[in-house]
């Protein structure tokens, strides 16, 4: 595993601590559960409920595993860190496509909390990467498998 540094705001510090803790208390003893039962049915070496909850077992185990890495790489990016003057992890953006006019908001997160569904764009995204440090009427190409975007910066503000 890599020892990238993982950004985080701190809305989405909570989240994965939520779902650590909900892995780690509620689906454990799911898993566990499953176990158990499944050993009730007799002879594991051709039981496949048990290999099933076993597989579970073991992925369960690594996404734990995996989030608390990112936890303990996490660095939180503070509210009132969060530049409204320039492009930063945590910020909101209003975008124009200076070509169609099109006008679209996105919140700038590390690529852990990236949800393009919910307009929150990775740092690391073509469009973070063009972006990031950037201030109000600057516009940016960004190059796309569809050929490039030319957007503007209309606003900035905080999450």
């Amino acid at each position: 595993m890599s020892r990238k540094e993982v950004i985080l705001t701190e809305e989405g510090l909570k989240q994965l601590q939520e779902e650590v803790r909900y892995l780690s208390d509620v689906k454990r003893e799911e898993v566990a559960e499953r176990i158990k039962q499944a050993r009730e049915f007799g002879d594991i070496s051709e039981n496949s409920e048990y290999d099933d909850a076993k597989n579970e077992q073991a992925l369960l185990e690594h996404r734990i595993s995996t989030l608390q890495e990112k936890l303990r790489r996490a660095r939180v990016i503070k509210d009132s860190e969060i530049d409204t003057d320039r492009v930063s992890v945590g910020s909101t953006v209003t975008l124009r496509d200076k070509k169609k006019g099109d006008i679209r908001i996105y919140t700038l997160v590390g690529s852990a909390e990236a949800d393009p569904t919910k307009a929150r764009l990775s740092n690391e995204s073509p469009v973070g990467q063009a972006i990031i440090g950037k201030k109000v009427g600057d516009v940016v190409t960004v190059n796309i498998p569809v050929g490039a975007l030319d957007l503007e910066i209309l606003a900035i503000g905080k999450m």
